[in-house]
């Protein structure tokens, strides 16, 4: 009898199989849709002196604008509210863009500028590399500076999303938003 049952349970275990592991792309995007129609207050935790307006403002990010391929996160830095990231679907992976309007909804400064990831990321973390079209913006507008950007989400579910930006240079800033507590506005 135990023998039996020890072969049938060989047998149908032989029928299972392991489930399919995610693309971390999509893991990312589905981790970032299940924030939709919620705001988050943040704080910047990187020490770079380049950052002290910003750390003397409330931050918060509004993520909203959700499609199956697209999601779209107002960042207010204070009562600015120009910034807004856009976390795009592609063939080969993610693209982050920079969506900079003034109150109106007119186009101000750099505008859509961002990068692809170059590779899968995490379910948790990807990096977004600056694309040829934004290296050519920012030296048109003498932010050359910028043509080594490399911007970073991050989403650990029930406890912090991260925005940040890095250069070779030693350039770093990061923005850690608690997930723990949404806010109202």
């Amino acid at each position: 009898m135990i023998a039996a049952a020890a072969a049938l349970v060989l047998t149908l275990s032989a029928c299972v199989t392991a489930p399919e592991p995610v693309h971390p792309p999509d893991a990312f995007m589905a981790r970032l849709q299940a924030l939709c129609g919620q705001r988050f207050e943040g704080r910047v935790v990187s020490t770079d002196e380049a950052d002290a307006d910003f750390r003397g403002q409330r931050l918060v990010m509004h993520v909203r604008d959700c499609a199956p391929d697209e999601v779209g996160i107002p960042f207010a830095v204070g009562e600015d509210r120009s910034r807004r990231w856009v976390v795009t679907r592609t063939g080969a992976g993610l693209r982050l863009k920079h969506d900079h309007r003034d109150p109106q909804g007119e186009v101000h400064g750099y505008h859509m500028y961002g990068g692809d990831t170059a590779g899968p990321g995490t379910a948790a973390r990807q990096e977004f590399p600056v694309d040829a079209e934004s290296i050519a913006q920012f030296r048109a507008g003498g932010a050359e500076v910028s043509t080594t950007n490399v911007w970073a989400m991050e989403v650990h579910p029930g406890r912090m999303f991260a925005y940040e930006l890095r250069r070779p240079s030693g350039r770093f800033f990061r923005v850690e938003f608690d997930l723990t507590r949404p806010v109202a506005d």
